[in-house]
């Protein structure tokens, strides 16, 4: 009697646990933030550039990171034939810097985004943090998707591109 009531705690706890995995999966807490931008299909422009870069290891790192992710209607918004020109080998260190700006070490929530006025980037400069009611700017960029986890961090979707300055 006490095996059958074991074995049948142990499945319990089984399905639960692959359950609760299933829940983690589905709700992104096992991608990391290349992996959410990859599926999330908005992002093909930045996950090419981020490619371009080399910083496809670094995004898929520990971190914690919080990403400031441009949609590709924001890099279309860009003058024409910036973002060609950006991708070319040569122009690999503007790349670079344009998307490390985007990019703030720790995980920065929502929730924390509105208690702050700046942010310092990866990059090294600082981004301009403002609210107003619901709506939360950095720099010249509305958020327009807050809080979207992933395993090493949270992506926040902006609708236009950062440029450092």
């Amino acid at each position: 009697m006490f095996k059958r009531i074991a074995s049948v705690v142990t499945l319990i706890i089984a399905t639960m646990t692959f359950s609760l995995q299933a829940h983690a999966d589905h709700h992104g807490m096992k991608k990391d933030i290349v992996d959410v931008a990859v599926a999330n299909g908005s992002f093909t422009t930045l996950v090419a550039a981020v490619k371009a870069a080399g910083l496809v290891d670094t995004l898929k790192g520990d971190g914690p990171f919080t990403v400031f992710a441009p949609t590709d209607e924001a890099f279309a918004k860009l003058p024409e034939g910036t973002v060609e020109m950006l991708l070319m080998p040569e122009n690999k260190d503007k790349l670079v810097a344009v998307l490390t700006y985007h990019v703030v070490s720790g995980k920065v929530m929502a929730a924390d985004v509105v208690k702050i006025d700046s942010a310092k980037t990866v990059q090294g400069g600082m981004l301009a943090v403002s609210t107003s009611g619901d709506t939360v700017m950095i720099n010249n960029a509305k958020v327009v998707a807050a809080d979207v986890k992933a395993s090493n961090g949270v992506i926040h979707v902006v609708d236009t591109v950062l440029l450092p300055k």
